[in-house]
């Protein structure tokens, strides 16, 4: 925790050098979701942060599907139960590490701990807040949330909710001389990173209301809705109900991972090659990669991207779901799998938004793999939707600073912001092709079932490993 402070105030120093501090009105801040950060009563971590990638309380998740609670937290938090929560989170340390819940005095997550390292105030914002605690109907606390989830006698953990649209902290004299930003400079709480995004990429859109689509190192498909009676929850748990800045909502279903499935596959060629004395650097992996898997054969091999060691929460929850191959023969080559995979994250895609109803009749798309052309033909005609994508590479950071704007009355709302900051990036969109929406109905139904199949198997592979102590039962 201490290092990833470090390093946020280094970069703050350069920025700060290269634009200039008197150019600065306010700073916005974001970052990632889930996960748990304690920080006792003198603001010391008690503990490293744990990450959205922790997957070490999946029995905690379990039990907390299965409990009598499950109907009244997903009803008042509109989001599903995941190994990476704080929620899990802390219900493992109350069985396996209570010493770490009586040192603390705050848990944050981690835009909350940079929020507390810049202003000295103890808060989180109204998306990780509600979706973890809360009711996405008040945006506040719920003690009916607490009392499900036994949690009830760590309540005094829980910080303030602030809506960093409305309120700012000025900028402590610490921090000041850590950052050489003035003190007193307006910090506003931004919202999590994946709600940034989607303010900074596009999915806030009143006419069109959009879907929005994150292919980055996880995958995060949204719906946009205008107000909470359209707010659509669906019949077996999973996803996030997330707030917008006003009256809006965003429903959202995310794999727990998407370009990682990539860059595993990717590092297995590039062992392949090290092992014959070649060493070639996984960014040389991708140069004209594109051109050869749209020329793969579709359908040569089918791949659930399943490839977290925590399993999946989108748009199911299992923590012992893990990625595969299925339906290779001699025949099957390295582009057919390298095909595979990039079909995989797109029928992924396709399975989370069949899963909130209705596709979106466009898509923003955003994250790294929106620079692939191939990508995003295959998600168009995938979802058999027109994609568009919007002229900026940190959307995340221009949602962030598009809040900070809200609270310091650059905008009067997040419509005339998203009207100002985003509108004039669309770009032009990219249409299904024609040739490719019936392949992608023949994969999606193949994909569907084979993983309806699945979890018998990921049961006795998690046993397997367990047997085998590679990781902890």
């Amino acid at each position: 925790m201490s290092r990833t402070w470090e390093d946020t105030a280094a970069v703050l120093r350069e920025v700060t050098q290269t634009v200039g501090a008197k150019r600065v009105c306010a700073l916005g801040v974001t970052g990632q979701g889930d996960g748990t950060w304690l920080i006792d009563g003198d603001g010391i971590p008690v503990h490293d942060g744990w990450l959205w990638l922790d997957a070490r309380a999946v029995d905690e998740a379990r039990d907390i599907a299965a409990s009598d609670g499950i109907d009244t937290i997903y009803r008042l938090t509109g989001s599903g139960i995941n190994v990476c929560q704080m929620r899990t989170h802390m219900l493992w340390m109350t069985r396996h590490a209570p010493e770490l819940l009586a040192q603390a005095a705050t848990a944050f997550h981690c835009k909350d701990w940079l929020y507390f390292k810049l202003t000295g105030v103890r808060a989180t914002d109204p998306t990780e807040g509600v979706f973890t605690f809360g009711d996405f109907r008040t945006r506040q606390y719920a003690e009916e949330v607490l009392q499900a989830l036994d949690l009830t006698a760590y309540r005094r953990l829980l910080p303030e909710i602030l809506d960093g649209a409305q309120d700012t902290h000025g900028l402590s004299g610490e921090a000041a001389a850590a950052t050489d930003l003035p003190q007193g400079l307006p910090v506003s709480l931004g919202y999590v990173d994946i709600m940034c995004t989607a303010l900074g990429a596009g999915l806030y859109d009143e006419a069109v209301q959009p879907g929005f689509s994150i292919l980055g190192s996880t995958g995060v498909h949204m719906r946009f809705f205008g107000d909470v009676d359209q707010v659509h929850l669906t019949s077996d748990r999973s996803g996030y109900t997330m707030v917008f800045p006003g009256k809006a909502y965003a429903q959202i279903q995310t794999n727990m991972a998407a370009t990682l499935n990539l860059d595993w596959i990717l590092s297995i060629a590039k062992e392949i090659l090290a092992a014959q004395g070649v060493d070639v650097a996984v960014g040389n992996l991708l140069d004209g990669l594109d051109d050869e898997v749209m020329a793969a054969r579709p359908g040569a091999a089918l791949f659930h991207p399943y490839i977290s060691s925590a399993g999946e929460r989108g748009p199911f929850t299992n923590p012992a779901a893990r990625a595969s191959f299925t339906g290779l023969d001699q025949k099957t080559g390295w582009y057919d799998l390298v095909r595979a995979v990039y079909d995989g994250l797109v029928l992924a895609s396709r399975d989370c938004y069949s899963s909130m109803g209705r596709i979106p009749d466009e898509i923003r798309l955003g994250g790294g793999a929106a620079r692939s052309f191939a990508l995003q033909r295959f998600l168009a005609s995938a979802l058999d939707r027109p994609i568009r994508t919007v002229a900026r590479e940190e959307a995340g950071a221009a949602g962030a600073v598009m809040i900070a704007g809200l609270a310091t009355g650059l905008f009067e709302s997040t419509a005339a912001a998203a009207e100002a900051w985003v509108q004039p990036l669309l770009q032009e969109a990219k249409l299904p092709a024609p040739e490719l929406i019936g392949t992608y109905d023949a994969l999606f139904t193949a994909y569907r079932k084979t993983r309806a199949a699945f979890p018998p198997m990921w049961d006795a592979q998690q046993t397997m490993r367990c047997a085998l102590e590679w990781q902890p039962k």
